[in-house]
């Protein structure tokens, strides 16, 4: 139930004038999401009876924390919320099929460096598993994409990203890797480890406070985007993981985790020119049409500035 101090005549006036709407200025969309919001805070307030020194502490974490509300966001469920809603109006448009969208995540760099067809993403200083991973990008008839970009991000074997990592060299486990004539790509890199919030961190004490935890599994984010097609953000998830299925970003998805094949028969080695076992994913990638132009535009979305090489 609402509160009635909030719903009452002269709080809903002062809303009105927090909002703006009796001024001429600004923007009416703006003005009518900024009312909703801190109407619905000053209900949270009053409903839970919250005390002026739990409002102050509040705003002072809130302070605080701003350096990780990319990771907060996921962890709140904002990020999956929002592909959420744009799943449910793709089923209202009757749009099925096609590789499932899950988060971008706050790690993301652009400008990686670009190969044709195949491309290595570690520079060769972490000791873990190699990984080749291989498929093919198709439209939604089947048919396959030629020139599609693959522009692919992971972690390392401790869990971290390069930009955000300085021990790490720029763009080390980033590529875009533009599909062959049949529409294929191959990467080599090494499998990535799963990682937490920082520790003690904004987001950490949060998701601490209401008993959960800030572990993230073993995954690999991807863009994959051609003229005429929808842009898609996805990942796929390492099978195994301990989290798979805990995520505290809930991206994990049941038809975004391909099985992991280690491959230790000579033949194989010896085709990929290695020196031992490694693992191998196949996994296609199925883009819609773009029904408007922009549709196959990247999200604009803050990002980290691109890296010098």
């Amino acid at each position: 139930m609402g509160s009635e101090l909030v719903q009452s005549a002269e709080m809903q006036a002062y809303l009105d004038r927090i909002a703006g709407l009796g001024d001429t200025g600004g923007d009416a969309r703006t003005k009518s999401i900024v009312r909703r919001i801190v109407s619905d805070l000053f209900t949270t307030i009053d409903d839970f009876d919250v005390s002026a020194e739990e409002f102050w502490h509040a705003l002072h974490f809130m302070q605080q924390a701003a350096p990780e509300f990319g990771l907060i966001a996921p962890g709140l469920g904002f990020d999956h919320f929002l592909d959420v809603r744009m799943d449910i109006a793709d089923r209202a448009a009757g749009i099925s099929g096609g590789t499932p969208r899950t988060i971008e995540g706050p790690l993301y760099v652009p400008g990686a460096p670009i190969e044709k067809g195949r491309a290595r993403l570690d520079d060769g200083s972490d000791a873990g598993e190699v990984l080749i991973m291989r498929g093919q990008v198709r439209d939604a008839r089947g048919k396959p994409v030629a020139g599609a970009i693959v522009d692919v991000w992971h972690a390392n074997t401790k869990g971290a990203y390069s930009t955000f990592d300085p021990s790490q060299a720029s763009y080390n486990n980033r590529r875009r890797i533009e599909t062959d004539a049949d529409g294929r790509y191959v990467f080599r890199s090494v499998i990535p480890s799963g990682y937490s919030v920082p520790p003690q961190g904004s987001t950490d004490q949060l998701l601490q406070a209401i008993g959960r935890h800030g572990n993230r599994p073993a995954h690999i984010h991807f863009f994959v985007s051609a003229p005429g097609h929808r842009h898609l953000t996805t990942q796929i998830n390492i099978k195994g993981d301990p989290y798979l299925y805990d995520d505290f970003a809930f991206a994990t998805h049941n038809d975004l985790i391909p099985e992991v094949v280690r491959r230790e028969d000579p033949e194989a080695i010896h085709a990929e020119q290695l020196n031992g076992p490694f693992s191998e994913i196949d996994f296609d990638f199925v883009l819609h049409d773009a029904a408007e132009s922009t549709e196959a535009e990247l999200m604009a979305r803050h990002r980290a500035p691109a890296q010098a090489a």
